[in-house]
C-alpha cells in the first residue's frame, strides 16, 4: 500500500509494511461501518455559505468515524462469542461435557460444583465486575469467594435463617436477610448494622445508583434505606399481601414486586402508590427479571408459562409456554435463563424472538432456587438446595469491560477512588421515575385556564374602585366645572365596566358569526340541518 505524503507542494510515495497495511485495511473497513452513510455532493450547491458548512460537517462525521474505528479496534479488543452448530445439530443438545472439551484451561475452572448438602438452598449474588461471588445458606452459612482466583475469603455461621443476601457498593460490604431483622456485614464478617425496623424480610436489592438498601417484608411492606447516613428514605404498604418476588430495573432504579394475584407492579420511594400495575398472569408470579437496557421484562407464573414484556408500551410481545420457572435472569448480551427443579434453560433472542439456545441437567434430587448471570464472563451461576454450581454459557457476558464502571482488577487505592465518586454522583430518591430521560428536559408549558365567573366579577370590582379613585387633573377655566368632571369620572367607570363583557361578548358573538358563515356556503338541501342560535 502507498501513502502520498504532501509537503510544500512536493508528493513523496511511502509504502507501508505488511503488518500496518492490514491494520489500515482493517481500520478503513470499521471506519466503514461508523459513516453515516454516503457523503453529501457538494458540486452541484451554488450556494458557496451552505457548501462550506456541509464540507465542515462532512469533515466532522469523517474525524468521528475514525475515532470510533480506532477505539474498536484497540480499546475494544474482545468480540462476543457464541455457540454454533452445523448442519441439522442443536446448541440446545450441546453439553457442558462437550464445552469442557474445546475450551482453555483458564475458562475451564468455570466449571464447577460445590456441595454442600447441610446448609443450602444457597442464594448468590455478584458484584457489578463480577470478581466476586456471595453466597447465603439457608441454614445460615454466608460464604464470599474471590471468582478470579477462586479463593474463599470469608465464611461466617449465623446460626440462623438466611433468606436472601446483596452486595452493597463494592465487594467491601454486604446484607443478609435473616430471621428476624436484616444485617450488614463487612468483607471480614465484622456485623456492621442490625436493620430493625424492617422486620423479617423476605428479599433484598441494592440501588447502587442512589445507595438505597430495598427490600420487602413477610407482610408486603416495602422499605427504602440509605445506607450512606442510615436514614428510613421510605416505607411503602403495597396491600397486595405477602411476596417473595423482587428485582429492580437497572435503567431508571424501578423495583418491581410479583404478587399471588397475578400482578407485578412498579414503585419508586416517593410515591404510596404503584407507578404501574399489570396483570401478567392469573396465577401467581414465580419470577421477574429485567433486560440491561430497561426495555424488556420477563416473567413467569405457576401456569407455566414465561412471558416477555416491552416496558415502553406495556405490552407482551412473546409467550413461551410449557416451561415454568422459579428463577430467571437475563445476561449481559440478552440472554434469559429460566431454572425449575434440577433444569435449566437459557433462551437466546436470535431471530427477534427468544428461543431454547442452551440446556442443562443437574444431579436428579438438586432443586434450583437462584440462578444469575457473572458480568462479564460467559458463566451462568447457580444456588440450589446441595449447594451452588457453575456452567459455562457461550456468549452471555460482556467481552470488554470499560474500568471506569466496573473494574475486576481493581486495586484497593482505586477501590477507594471509585467509592468517593460514586459518593460524589450519588442520585437523590426523586430521581427514580419510569422515564428517567426527562430529568434536565423541560417541562411543557400549560395551557392558561379560563377564569371562573366568580374571578371575573372579583377583577371587575377592583378595575371600577381603581377608575373611581382616579383623581382628575385640573384644566384650564371653562373645562373644569363640576359636572365636567363627574362626566369624565362616569365614563372611566363605563370605561372598566365594558373591558370584561366586550372579551365574553366579542368571543360569541364570532363564533356566531362563523356559524351564520358556514350556514350560508351550505347547499339549499342541507341548510335545515344547520344549528340555529
Amino acid at each position: 500500500m502507498e501513502v502520498a505524503l504532501e509537503d510544500d507542494n512536493l508528493m513523496e510515495k511511502v509504502v507501508l509494511p505488511p503488518d500496518e497495511q492490514e491494520i489500515d485495511v482493517e481500520l478503513e473497513a470499521k471506519e466503514k461501518k461508523y459513516l453515516r452513510g454516503e457523503g453529501a455532493n457538494l458540486e452541484i450547491l451554488k450556494d458557496k455559505k451552505l457548501k462550506t458548512q456541509l464540507a465542515s460537517r462532512e469533515k466532522l462525521y469523517g474525524k468521528s468515524a475514525k475515532a470510533a474505528a480506532k477505539i474498536e479496534k484497540w480499546l475494544l479488543p474482545a468480540s462476543a462469542g457464541y455457540l454454533e452448530t452445523d448442519g441439522l445439530e442443536k446448541t440446545w443438545r450441546v453439553k457442558q461435557t462437550d464445552i469442557a472439551k474445546e475450551v482453555d484451561k483458564l475458562s475451564l475452572r468455570n466449571q464447577y460444583d460445590i456441595v454442600l448438602p447441610d446448609f443450602g438452598p444457597y442464594k448468590l449474588d455478584f458484584t457489578a465486575s463480577g470478581r466476586h461471588m456471595l453466597a447465603g445458606g439457608r441454614k445460615g452459612h454466608l460464604a464470599l469467594v474471590d471468582m478470579m482466583n477462586m479463593n474463599l475469603i470469608k465464611e461466617i455461621q449465623v446460626r440462623e435463617t438466611v433468606r436472601d443476601v446483596a452486595f452493597l457498593h463494592n465487594d467491601q460490604f454486604f446484607a443478609a436477610a435473616q430471621k428476624k431483622y436484616s444485617y450488614i456485614y463487612a468483607r471480614d464478617g465484622t456485623e456492621l448494622h442490625c436493620l430493625k425496623e424492617r422486620g423479617p424480610v423476605a428479599r433484598l436489592r441494592f440501588l447502587k445508583n442512589h445507595f438505597l438498601l430495598a427490600s420487602v417484608n413477610k407482610i408486603g411492606q416495602l422499605h427504602y434505606q440509605d445506607v450512606t447516613y442510615g436514614d428510613m428514605v421510605a416505607s411503602i404498604r403495597t396491600g397486595k399481601g405477602r411476596t417473595d418476588v423482587m428485582e429492580v430495573n437497572p435503567y431508571n432504579g424501578v423495583v418491581a414486586l410479583g404478587h399471588s394475584g397475578g400482578t407485578v407492579t412498579m414503585w419508586k420511594p416517593t410515591s404510596q402508590a404503584p407507578l404501574v400495575q399489570m396483570q401478567c398472569h392469573p396465577g401467581p408470579v414465580s419470577s421477574v427479571a429485567f433486560h440491561p437496557n430497561g426495555h424488556l421484562m420477563a416473567t413467569s407464573g405457576k401456569e407455566r408459562k414465561v412471558k416477555i414484556w416491552d416496558l415502553r408500551k406495556f405490552e407482551e410481545i412473546q409467550t413461551i409456554h410449557g416451561f415454568h420457572a422459579k428463577t430467571l435472569s437475563f445476561s449481559q448480551k440478552g440472554l434469559l435463563a429460566a431454572g425449575t427443579g434440577s433444569f435449566v434453560q437459557v433462551l437466546g433472542d436470535s431471530s427477534g424472538a427468544y428461543s431454547r439456545y442452551m440446556s442443562h441437567s443437574m444431579v436428579k434430587g438438586y432443586q434450583i432456587e437462584k440462578v444469575m448471570f457473572r458480568p462479564y464472563e460467559d458463566v451462568l451461576g447457580m444456588g440450589h438446595s446441595m449447594g451452588w454450581s457453575s456452567v459455562l454459557i457461550p456468549g452471555s457476558g460482556e467481552p470488554n469491560f470499560d474500568s471506569w464502571v466496573a473494574n475486576p482488577f481493581e486495586t484497593s487505592k482505586q477501590r477507594r477512588e471509585k467509592e468517593v465518586h460514586l459518593l460524589l454522583d450519588k442520585l437523590p430518591p426523586e430521581t427514580i421515575m419510569l422515564d428517567p430521560s426527562k430529568i434536565g428536559a423541560m417541562r411543557p408549558s400549560r395551557r392558561k385556564e379560563k377564569p371562573t365567573r366568580g374571578e371575573i366579577e372579583a377583577e371587575k370590582e377592583v378595575a371600577i374602585e381603581a377608575a373611581k379613585s382616579i383623581e382628575l387633573k385640573k384644566k384650564t377655566k371653562g373645562r373644569n366645572k363640576p359636572s365636567k368632571r363627574t362626566k369624565n369620572k362616569k365614563e372611566l367607570v363605563e370605561k372598566a365596566k365594558r373591558t370584561f363583557p366586550e372579551q365574553e361578548h366579542s368571543a360569541v358573538g364570532k363564533k356566531r358569526r362563523i356559524g351564520e358563515d358556514a350556514a350560508a356556503e351550505l347547499p339549499t338541501s342541507l341548510k335545515r340541518f344547520a344549528r340555529k342560535n
